[in-house]
């Protein structure tokens, strides 16, 4: 090998090495936040790179967990729109512009437990069965919950009939409470909100818990909602799903 070869080499591995592992989708992370002193408020934030335009992006969710629903001014979201943007600034926006919400309800005092996680980085687990210990304890001591999803198909509507056959929903069943075989339904699609973004699949990706002074129990089920993404890959985005299995 003469010597312009030789440096040629070089510089090819130098550069594979250095060039950043190739981001197929985005997955956006989730970091629970915290509940209100009650459980009746429940925020977290979900945040990533955005695939295609590599903006990042930050959205902090605050919602009410008896009704289901978002508080007033929430979600709060913020992208920093530039070439090489930081993400850490994306997630500094969300937080200083959600903090009147978290302050409010003093969120951050009371952080609850990520019981179970369930990752997409996992590939042998399951994706619609979950089980987990509410609680940290010894074994006599512990209350056993599981849970099971189950995909529902529906007809693409608005700019998703252009791109997919189907998109699907979900029906979300506690099947085991405190050790005892249950079938509570938490949550079952009769349609597909727009602001899911043409989904073609679910995860069950955690859950959040918390007990208040009387003993009673919340938990917040953390789905995955799979979509099309940029150039037909997946984008991964998150959603709440309150339920209160009692004490």
């Amino acid at each position: 090998m003469n010597a312009w070869a030789a440096i040629a080499t070089a510089v090819l591995i130098a550069t594979a090495i250095a060039a950043p592992p190739a981001i197929a989708g985005d997955y956006a992370s989730f970091q629970p936040i915290g509940f209100s002193s009650d459980g009746k408020v429940f925020a977290f934030e979900e945040y990533g790179i955005q695939d295609g335009s590599g903006f990042p992006y930050s959205t902090i969710y605050v919602l009410d967990t008896q009704a289901d629903t978002f508080l007033p001014g929430a979600p709060v979201r913020a992208r920093v729109e530039e070439d090489g943007g930081a993400l850490a600034k994306a997630r500094h926006d969300a937080r200083r512009r959600a903090a009147p919400l978290i302050d409010a309800y003093r969120l951050l005092d009371t952080p609850g437990l990520l019981a179970a996680y369930n990752p997409v980085t996992e590939p042998d687990a399951a994706d619609h069965r979950l089980k987990y210990d509410a609680f940290p304890a010894d074994a006599a001591f512990r209350k056993t919950y599981e849970l099971e999803l189950e995909e529902k198909s529906f007809e693409p509507e608005g700019i998703c009939k252009d791109l997919l056959k189907e998109v699907k929903g979900f029906r979300l069943v506690m099947t085991e409470k405190a050790g005892q075989p249950v079938s509570d339904v938490l949550q079952d699609d009769d349609r597909i909100p727009e602001s899911r973004h043409c989904p073609t699949g679910y995860r069950i990706g955690g859950v959040v818990t918390h007990v208040n002074d009387d003993g009673s129990q919340v938990h917040v089920v953390m789905v995955l909602v799979k979509s099309l993404g940029f150039e037909c890959t997946t984008d991964g985005r998150w959603i709440a799903v309150p339920t209160w299995p009692g004490r």
